[in-house]
């Protein structure tokens, strides 16, 4: 089977709840991103793109009717590049860059740009009809977020606890405390800030043009991420009340949780013969990918049982792992799985001594280093962006070019890619040979 690879990403900067792209729609934010990106390609024919692949959990608004298909032909795509849009929820945008690698590693084809977009702002209410002539049992939702038009009958068997319900129950299954919870948010939003003032964003990002003002006058565009909270302290986030459990036993706040905002990304993936005819040079080579689901009430905790899998798939271990990436939807959902994987704490900023365990390669060593972010991650659909890309160009860590890396997230039914980082297309293209031999005897060279 011959290997896929992630070549370039883009994301807009993400917007809180009703800030700064506030008006501008779901299918435009998504077109943008993939024009931007295949900007940064211009040597590339976009009839070339063999599929558009899109995640995005809502779909009730302006995302809806396939917003990857609006949004590729509103981008300057020619009507022959179809388009398919995905929903797993949480993990819809990482299962749209999986779609498009397994189509590369299959033969379907040899470029794709995959992604995600969300618009939480821009939501709908969604009404539903009588279920008879002139009834009175009309229900209405906000799509923003959560459940709409429930079945009883899922209702019954597995209860329709919220998101934030969920964290509260695997912060009372695992027994962690509300000032672990604020600890690590507390560190996420430092090493958010962190990361923006070093420029660490600065690749992936591409500025949103925004629309005129009611005088006519045009802002300037949206550079950077607006949710995050340089300045925040532990004594701030423990005044901080809980969410969404009222009796007094509550821990999860919206302090220590992600937040509803709007962004898109877009990916650019191409098997090793797309590479080669194209004279593209690889970022990662994505090397497996696996999808499980748990118990609805503790959704959070899917990533542990995704990981395991993707990890058996690649015969792979975590301690083979230098950088582990979680999509932190709820600062005790990142607890708990580190609990789970056997990941340590990281009570004091740092993975604990579980989480530290070294590996010797070639004479170097290495550090793992396990780390979530509030404030890139809740955008569902749009997840994707962020992770792999990060992943590619990891700051503050080993530059050991064959190190593998893996990238946690998701909802009740994870995904978790593994992708590792390549010294070139003469490098990335290795003979596909028995993976699992293979990444057993030369770490850090995995194939997929």
């Amino acid at each position: 089977m011959a290997d896929a690879y992630l070549i370039d990403g883009v994301r807009t900067p993400i917007g809180s709840l009703g800030g700064s792209l506030s008006g501008v729609r779901a299918d435009d934010l998504a077109a943008h991103v993939l024009a931007q990106l295949l900007q940064r390609h211009p040597s590339l024919d976009p009839a070339s793109i063999v599929d558009v692949v899109l995640g995005c959990a809502n779909q009730a608004g302006e995302d809806n009717r396939n917003v990857a298909r609006m949004a590729l032909l509103l981008a300057g795509l020619p009507v022959s590049v179809p388009g398919e849009t995905v929903n797993r929820l949480c993990a819809s945008g990482m299962s749209a860059a999986a779609i498009a690698a397994r189509g590369a590693r299959l033969g379907d084809g040899d470029l794709y740009l995959a992604g995600g977009v969300e618009h939480m702002t821009r939501a709908p209410y969604a009404l539903s009809k009588a279920a008879q002539p002139f009834g009175r049992t009309q229900e209405l939702f906000d799509t923003s977020l959560g459940w709409r038009f429930v079945n009883p009958r899922m209702k019954e068997k597995y209860g329709i606890d919220s998101m934030g319900q969920t964290a509260e129950n695997v912060a009372e299954l695992l027994g962690i405390s509300r000032a672990e919870q604020d600890g690590f948010a507390l560190r996420s939003q430092q090493k958010a800030a962190a990361a923006r003032s070093r420029g660490r964003f600065a690749k992936e990002i591409v500025p949103v043009p925004l629309p005129s003002g009611a005088k006519g006058k045009e802002p300037p565009p949206f550079e950077h991420d607006e949710f995050i909270r340089p300045d925040t302290t532990l004594e701030v986030l423990a005044k901080l009340k809980p969410a969404f459990r009222t009796d007094g036993k509550g821990s999860v706040t919206a302090g220590n949780s992600s937040g509803l905002n709007d962004g898109a990304c877009s990916l650019l993936i191409a098997s090793e013969a797309g590479v080669k005819a194209h004279g593209l040079t690889p970022t990662v080579r994505l090397v497996a990918s696996a999808a499980a689901g748990v118990e609805p009430r503790v959704m959070g905790l899917g990533p542990v049982p995704a990981t395991r899998r993707a990890l058996a798939m690649a015969g792979l271990a975590l301690a083979d792992m230098a950088v582990i990436e979680l999509n932190e939807a709820f600062a005790v959902q990142v607890l708990g799985c580190i609990r789970q994987l056997g990941l340590g704490d990281c009570r004091d900023g740092a993975p604990s001594a579980a989480a530290r365990r070294h590996r010797s390669d070639g004479g170097r060593r290495r550090e793992r280093g396990v780390g979530g972010d509030p404030c890139v991650a809740e955008r569902i659909g749009g997840q994707p962006g962020h992770s792999p890309r990060a992943l590619a160009d990891p700051a503050g860590l080993d530059r050991d070019r064959r190190a593998p890396y893996a990238a946690l997230g998701g909802a009740g039914a994870a995904l978790h890619p593994l992708c590792r980082r390549d010294q070139g297309p003469d490098a990335a293209l290795l003979p596909a040979q028995d993976h699992r031999r293979a990444s057993r005897h030369r770490a850090g060279d995995l194939p997929l």
